[in-house]
């Protein structure tokens, strides 16, 4: 499991309270399964950290050839590829690739100061799944045989006490906090738009003949991709969940919800989402992160 400092504290909290002193401490664990269906694993994962460094070349004292700030900032990404072939696992690597060149050649996550920067890095993700978009559609037109492959992508950025969220596709990101599970997320799927037009009742979606059909995807049979964005503010105790819908077509809402409240460490509490994806039949791949944001201890 990692365990990550969190960055430096908030200048003022809502309404001009006090600023608030204490940082956030992370705490997270990520893992994939190819399931009991399916012979190949075509999800992917990223937990990173970015942080500010300074490397010495040379100097007249005495101390360590590298030196870190203490700002950190994390990156949290599930995708699900789809298409024959290695197609589908190739496309979920190329888009965890290109945000992590994003995250290092790109964004200025350091320069954070509040809501107006906020928007800026989530512009920022929305542009880099643009060219992600482009660069898996170049790559299926370069080589045949990965013609239409496409992927989900649902990612996660911390700094502060801020949590922003670039998603396309009908991977998942929850908030669970006070002993409640909210979806972040929209499911970019039919079934999904049906329900949200009242054409379908949610129950009812497990069952429709439609509710595979993605309607949106980094790469895909054409170009472009809608980013659908969020941003909100962590308070401690806090969890993330990311996952794939291997995840959330085995397990209903309540039994994540459930799994999440009992198991303390992110480390068991994924190990216990696959186990049971599996045991529910494990019919796709299942990936999941899960993510504590707490005070630090004393």
């Amino acid at each position: 499991m990692y365990s990550l400092p969190s960055g430096k504290p908030v200048g003022e909290g809502e309404a001009g309270s006090p600023a608030v002193t204490a940082p956030l401490a992370v705490h997270c664990f990520g893992s994939t399964d190819p399931g009991r269906v399916r012979t190949t694993n075509q999800d992917q994962f990223l937990i990173a950290e970015l942080t500010k460094a300074m490397r010495i070349w040379q100097t007249s004292l005495a101390e360590p050839s590298a030196r870190y700030g203490e700002e950190r900032a994390h990156v949290f990404i599930v995708a699900d590829g789809m298409g024959g072939h290695a197609a589908g696992e190739q496309a979920s690597a190329l888009v965890v690739a290109a945000v992590e060149r994003f995250a290092l050649n790109t964004l200025k996550w350091f320069l954070h100061s509040g809501r107006a920067d906020t928007e800026r890095i989530l512009s920022e993700f929305r542009s880099a799944l643009a060219d992600a978009d482009a660069q898996i559609l170049h790559e299926a037109a370069e080589h045949p045989k990965l013609a239409g492959m496409g992927t989900t992508v649902t990612m996660a950025y911390h700094i502060d006490r801020q949590l922003c969220v670039a998603h396309v596709g009908d991977s998942r990101a929850y908030l669970y906090r006070g002993g409640e599970l909210q979806q972040i997320t929209h499911d970019h799927t039919v079934t999904a738009e049906m329900v949200r037009r009242g054409q379908l009742r949610p129950e009812d979606v497990i069952h429709h003949r439609l509710r595979h059909v993605i309607t949106n995807v980094v790469g895909g049979p054409e170009a472009g991709v809608y980013v659908e964005a969020h941003a909100l503010e962590l308070r401690p105790g806090d969890r993330l969940l990311l996952c794939s819908d291997g995840l959330t077509e085995m397990l209903a809402h309540d039994t994540i919800a459930t799994t999440l409240q009992a198991q303390a460490d992110p480390e068991s509490a994924c190990s216990s989402l696959l186990a049971q994806a599996n045991e529910s039949g494990g019919r796709d791949n299942v990936t999941v992160v899960v993510v504590d944001f707490d005070l630090p201890a004393p």
